[in-house]
Order: structure tokens, then sequence, then C-alpha cells
């Protein structure tokens, strides 16, 4: 049965997301980038950006597992760009070029319609303005089986979390302290929702934990 699943998705030590002062020059804010220090030189990142063999062990192997068994991803509008409001125009592809990472149907959160995009790699972005359900519905059907991985933002995972519809999450603890930005589980009880963590290891980069819910 399809999951749905949240992956590598990179926490502070003082639980933010993301930094202070998202911005076009900085997406993740300042301070952001280093959240993901720990993937940066895995094998699959650096594989994944058309480059050499990286580095093998914990954290390559957090990074593959989140890529493994995926059929479709779903994306909050954030995280496909920076425009705000209705699209100007057709000009703004993502933040990842012709050729994005996810290789699958992607589905972009949004309150503007917009028309689908196929890009190189067998990504194709589509644009909801349904709502997560729909999304998650449409995703699913478009995964064929496979699971569906959220992608982010803070925002996006917070609503299906709420919801409780996150089977499995992927957390990497970075050891960097932002002060402030995006928390992702502020004002979310998640032991109430039915969650547990089920595995923890640290490498010298991160302390990789994973949440489930309680079947």
């Amino acid at each position: 049965m399809s999951k749905l699943r949240v992956e590598c998705f990179s926490m502070s030590v003082d639980g933010f997301c993301a930094g202070p002062n998202q911005s076009l020059e900085n997406p993740l804010g300042v301070g952001g980038m280093g959240l993901h220090e720990w993937a940066f030189p895995t094998r699959t990142f650096q594989k994944m950006h058309g480059n050499g063999d990286g580095t093998t062990g914990i954290d390559d192997d957090y990074c593959a597992r989140g890529f493994s068994n995926i059929g479709a991803w779903i994306l909050g509008r954030n995280m496909f760009g920076p425009v705000r409001g209705p699209w100007p125009d057709m000009s703004w592809k993502g933040w990842w070029g012709d050729n994005p990472p996810y290789h699958t149907p992607v589905f972009v959160l949004t309150q503007h319609p917009r028309e689908s995009i196929t890009m190189e790699g067998g990504t194709v972005f589509h644009f909801v303005t349904d709502g997560i359900l729909i999304a998650l519905e449409r995703a699913k059907e478009a995964a064929m089986g496979m699971d569906v991985r959220v992608g982010g933002g803070v925002a996006t995972v917070q609503q299906y979390l709420r919801a409780g519809l996150v089977d499995e999450m992927h957390i990497a603890i970075a050891p960097i302290l932002l002060g402030s930005g995006e928390s992702l589980f502020s004002n979310i009880d998640m032991p109430s929702l039915g969650y547990q963590c089920s595995e923890h290891v640290s490498s010298p980069n991160a302390m990789h934990v994973i949440l489930k819910k309680k079947t």
C-alpha cells in the first residue's frame, strides 16, 4: 500500500527547518544552508547533481533511502519557487534548471491555477488548487502503488502531520543553531497524533530520527 513519507528533512538543534529572512538570495533563510551539510557530500547527492562519487556511510544510507520506492512528490508553492500571488507568466520552472531531481510527477500546492510543466528526466509539475487531500489523492494515483514523498516546506509538512496523513518521517538533526526561522513541531502534539520514534542513529554530521505512526 502506498505510504506518505517525509524524507531527509533537516532540522537545527533548536528545532528550525529553515532560517530567518528567506529570500531569492537565501531560499533557506540566513544560515539555512548549514542544515543540509550532512547531505551535500554524500554519493547520492553528488550523483544526483551529475558529479563524481561522494561519501558513503550513515548519511548516504539515509539520503538514498529517501529516494527509494518514491513514485510521486508533493511540494508547497514556496518549494517550487519565490513567485507569490497569481503567476505573472510561465517563465519560472523551479529552482533546479531543466532537469530537476524528482524524475516523477510532482504536485505543487497553490491557490493560483497553472498548466502542467514537463521537464527533462521524467519530472512533470502539476499545480493543485484543491488542497492537500486532492493533491495526495492525485499523487497516490500517479505513484501507481509506490510511495509519495512530501518535499516541504515546513507549512506543507505541518498540514499533512496535523491531518495524521504522514506514515513515516525522517528528520536529520544538524549540529547547528539558527535562533529563529520556521519551527516544524510548533503547536503540534506528535504523540497525541499517534507518532513515535522508531529509529535513531548518529553520524558526525547529523542525528537521523525516524518517526512513524502507530499501527
